[in-house]
């Protein structure tokens, strides 16, 4: 648990320590924060990621309320996506057909696909969305097709 902390908020936070200053001078700056879908389903077997990343969750919150107007902050809560980080999971393709079983959109997610949400948040497309959790997940977080 210590170390998923450590890593994922106490690592945000320091990060953002370090940056906050200069991004409060900008009139539009966008905070993109990443989570997992883990901590929406509650999913065996994850509670430390579960634990850290839903307090990335909580603390986006609260700075999109102190942060506004001048800057945006939301969460991206991907579910798995084919990274070198997810390989144990999807080394062969009998792997990949059972984890794309799990998910209403039958597919597994694609660095890219993310990257679009990514560029969509920083941009001024998404000048009016501000405190929201993401699911890049292929419906896996909110639908129940299994």
């Amino acid at each position: 648990f210590r170390e998923d902390l450590e890593i994922n908020l106490i690592g945000l936070i320091k990060t953002l320590k370090f940056v906050l200053n200069n991004l409060k001078k900008s009139e539009s700056a966008s905070l993109i924060f990443f989570s997992t879908v883990a901590v929406q389903k509650g999913m065996a077997f994850h509670s430390s990621v579960s634990a850290s990343k839903g307090a990335i969750e909580g603390l986006s919150k609260s700075l999109a309320s102190e942060l506004s107007p001048n800057i945006r902050v939301n969460v991206i809560a991907p579910s798995l996506v084919d990274t070198p980080l997810a390989n144990r999971f999807l080394n062969n393709e009998q792997k990949k057909q059972k984890a794309s079983e799990k998910h209403p959109l039958k597919k597994i997610g694609k660095p890219a696909d993310i990257g679009e949400m990514i560029e969509f948040l920083i941009s001024e497309k998404s000048s009016w969305i501000t405190g929201q959790i993401i699911g890049v997940d292929g419906g896996l977080s909110t639908l129940d097709n299994n």
